[in-house]
């Protein structure tokens, strides 16, 4: 009863976190959806147009071509006219400078009078510095020939001809023509010479970089982004006719305004339900297709978050490179999905799960099905190359591989749209190459991914497997019984998880490090003990017992040192389960031991909760038993894998774990199979008889 209490309770927490967890995936994929609606022509320049005639549905503008938006700022910044400020204080200062001049008296009353008229008259009209003086800071803003200035005077701005205006040097030229004209007998050089004229003549429009700045940068941001308006029944492309470029800026504007009404008119609320059923959707499949393959992974709620993260990764992906440009999509390396899913599922999980991951591709993508064609050939071309090039630099002959499935998908789809490859884009080709390049570059990813969410990557698995391992040369160096036996065990427990649909590789990992703790006290174990020495001959049950049992705790101990996966450490603890020492436990009643005191002689161990964990339990209880037989017949291994098994569920064992009937009788046939392999009867060599 409290077994049962016992898994209702954590099947209930475990089916709340994966709920949580597909909200938590609906929440995010819906707010990262484009709030617009999918444009459903795929089109390109230079294609024919393949759906029917097209005819203006609604009013909208002509969006200009980037190329013409950019040489009409060209000409709005040609066009842009130095900004000048008039100051009111340098006429009264230099007028009475050259009023005061004690070399004016000399001068002719008349002349005089002409010479500070001229004077007023430039003042009036303005002067600016000579071109020198302010060439280097009118150089980026303006263009010679422009003919006017912007003149602020008294708060007000006007826009000026540079011919009604003086420089310096015309000013004084000007006054010298005055002055030869009131009298064309005088010396005007002279008289300009004795009054200083040149350096009474200052500027009194100054030029203001800073707004003449600010100017050109308005002249270039307010130019209109439309040049004409299709109107409702207007044609705009014909069945069959050839997207030209006048063709194609048509349809782009059809478009932006068609995604823009749409999601932001009074069809919003449907566009978000649209956009609710289409995520929901692509979570019932994730949900059904985990469900109908592989139904234990509600269980594994890392590994089904797992899953749920790389389904919201690839939509952020999507949606973020698709508002940048939808042609960046084909750089994206979707196909790493899938590695990352093959380094820690079942084979017939991924690809499904794969495909419904590449979805978003149909509905936001310009060349939505020519992508998801793509990148499904590259998921598939990956998982098989991966299975046999992956190590070493064979790794990047995967990505030669992906390119070409890649090439061949988008040759295809060039020659049925197209109908030639003379329209095939070369960008487009660099990107799928990038792409290849990278679903190998990004793939090591997966060992952070392996960290982040508590998995155990098949390269990890392999790297384990493999005897050189220390902590496994240190087994087989200190306890070569104990090494030999858990080889047996995991090559028993591998044949007999494979025939069940469990994860032969983990077991493989799991069997091979479930006795490790016998490395603290090898002599202990039989299978270790030297010919003639028995450590237990001075010992009492009990205390032989207490020996025996201690290897749990010791391999939890040595998992932690060498830093085995939890999912390793699991198998250490669970392989006796809450079983007893029999052999003591049965020799300390023998001798008169009270039969109640059997805590003393039982593991301290957690009960397996895995068809795996099951298979290793029960394959070393069978490995170490076949080895006390004397008679190996197909009779003698049956009775007592027989025998074993039903022990273990006799005694509660097997309460808590995931695995039927019809599967333990699997696997003892797979047991009584390779025990009568390992045991089979010998030819006996017949000796050479004497000369």
């Amino acid at each position: 009863m409290e077994n049962n209490v016992i898994k209702i309770t954590k099947n209930t927490f475990r089916n709340k976190i994966i709920y949580v967890g597909l909200f938590i995936a609906f929440v995010v994929m819906m707010f990262f959806f484009p709030n617009e609606g999918r444009f459903k022509y795929d089109y390109q320049k230079g294609r024919p147009w393949v759906y029917e005639t097209l005819v203006a549905p609604i009013d909208f503008p002509i969006l200009k071509s980037q190329a013409e938006l950019l040489a009409e700022k060209e000409v709005a910044a040609s066009k842009v006219i130095p900004y000048y400020v008039h100051d009111n204080n340098v006429l009264p200062v230099q007028l009475q400078k050259l009023k005061n001049n004690q070399m004016l008296a000399v001068v002719d009353a008349q002349i005089g009078e002409v010479l500070v008229n001229s004077f007023n008259h430039v003042y009036d009209k303005g002067v600016m510095p000579d071109k020198s003086a302010v060439e280097g800071q009118e150089q980026e803003q303006r263009v010679e020939g422009t003919g006017y200035i912007m003149v602020q005077k008294n708060r007000r701005a006007v826009e000026v001809p540079e011919s009604e205006l003086f420089t310096q040097n015309s000013a004084v030229k000007y006054i010298k023509r005055e002055l030869l004209d009131a009298n064309p007998l005088v010396n005007a050089d002279s008289i300009i010479w004795i009054v200083g004229l040149k350096d009474l003549v200052l500027p009194n429009l100054a030029y203001d970089a800073a707004t003449t700045k600010l100017l050109h940068k308005e002249a270039v941001n307010y130019i209109s982004p439309t040049k004409g308006m299709i109107y409702t029944g207007q044609l705009i492309v014909s069945e069959g006719e050839t997207v030209t470029a006048e063709i194609e800026q048509m349809l782009d504007s059809y478009k932006a305004e068609y995604e823009l009404s749409l999601g932001y008119s009074e069809g919003s609320w449907k566009l978000l339900l649209g956009h609710t059923i289409f995520v929901l959707v692509i979570l019932a499949l994730i949900y059904v297709t985990v469900y109908f393959v592989d139904i234990d992974m509600f269980k594994r709620t890392n590994q089904f978050a797992f899953i749920l993260f790389l389904v919201v990764l690839a939509f952020v992906i999507t949606v973020v490179v698709r508002n940048i440009s939808s042609e960046y999509l084909f750089f994206v390396p979707y196909a790493v999905f899938a590695l990352y899913m093959m380094a820690f599922f079942h084979a017939k999980l991924i690809f499904p799960i794969y495909m419904i991951l590449l979805l978003p591709l149909l509905i936001l993508a310009d060349q939505g099905t020519e992508l998801y064609m793509l990148n499904v050939f590259a998921g598939g071309v990956a998982l098989v190359s991966f299975s046999y090039l992956n190590r070493g630099w064979l790794q990047f002959m995967n990505s030669l591989l992906i390119f070409v499935g890649m090439m061949l998908v988008h040759v295809a789809f060039e020659i049925v749209e197209a109908g030639s490859l003379s329209s095939m884009s070369y960008r487009e080709i660099m990107y799928i190459f990038f792409n290849a390049l990278f679903v190998v570059a990004t793939y090591p990813l997966v060992f952070l991914l392996e960290k982040i969410f508590v998995l155990v990557s098949v390269s990890t698995l392999k790297d384990l497997s493999d005897t050189n391992n220390a902590l496994l040369q240190e087994l087989a160096r200190k306890a070569p019984g104990t090494f030999q036996h858990s080889l047996q065990v995991a090559n028993l427990a591998e044949r007999a998880v494979a025939a069940i649909g469990g994860n032969a590789r983990l077991v493989k990992v799991g069997a091979m490090y479930h006795d490790v703790g016998k490395l603290n006290n090898p002599q202990c174990f039989i299978e270790n003990a030297a010919p003639g020495i028995n450590y237990h001959a001075g010992l009492s049950p009990i205390e032989s017992a207490h020996e025996i049992i201690k290897h749990v705790e010791s391999g939890v101990e040595l998992a932690k040192k060498y830093h085995l996966p939890q999912v390793i450490t699991e198998f250490i603890t669970s392989h006796h389960g809450q079983s007893q020492t029999g052999y003591f436990y049965n020799k300390y009643c023998n001798d008169g031991g009270d039969p109640a005191n059997i805590g003393e002689f039982t593991y301290k161990g957690t009960l397996p909760t895995s068809k795996e964990q099951v298979v290793v339990m029960m394959a070393d209880a069978v490995e170490a038993a076949s080895r006390s037989l004397k008679d190996y017949s197909v009779e003698s291994i049956s009775r007592l894998v027989d025998g074993i098994l039903g022990q273990r569920m006799s005694d509660s064992q097997l309460v808590r774990a995931d695995i039927s009937i019809k599967e333990i009788n699997i696997v003892k046939s797979i047991f009584k199979r390779h025990l009568g392999e390992i045991y089979h009867a010998r030819i006996a060599y017949p000796a050479r008889k004497a000369q």
